[in-house]
């Protein structure tokens, strides 16, 4: 006596579970992705640990008047004259006068905390212009 199946084994495959776990692993690494790279600038900034191995001939001072502020004016010296302060607009002909015998022209400025940075910034472009090196002076930790 010959036993007949009733059911038979159905062969076909349901892809819509397939397409949902793929669907939200797409989602989920989208969402992580964004995370892990913020959009930001990465920099290379100076280390106050570290010893530099050029040797400043001039050094560039920069205070800020207004108290810890700030907001300015800022007073400029050249080679720690605390009796001398001179203009912004003199730093430059004063710098290409001490550094034209140099044969590494290369100066650091001291900047106080309280400087903001443009005003810092404003040195090194004189620096970028006449093919001089910089030192940014920091205190040790």
């Amino acid at each position: 006596m010959a036993i007949k199946r009733t059911t038979k084994v159905d062969s076909s495959f349901s892809m819509s579970s397939m397409t949902d776990i793929v669907f939200l692993l797409l989602i989920f690494f989208l969402v992580t992705s964004t995370l892990i790279n913020p959009n930001a600038l990465k920099l290379l900034l100076p280390k106050s640990t570290g010893q530099v191995s050029a040797k400043a001939t001039v050094s560039v001072s920069i205070d800020d008047l207004s108290d810890g502020k700030g907001q300015g004016p800022y007073r400029y010296h050249l080679n720690g004259d605390t009796k001398n302060a001179i203009e912004f607009s003199q730093i430059e002909s004063e710098l290409i006068n001490l550094l034209q015998d140099e044969e590494d022209p290369t100066f650091s400025i001291y900047a106080d905390q309280s400087v903001p940075v443009g005003e810092v910034v404003q040195v090194m472009n004189i620096a970028k212009r006449n093919h001089y090196k910089v030192i940014m002076a920091t205190s040790p930790e």
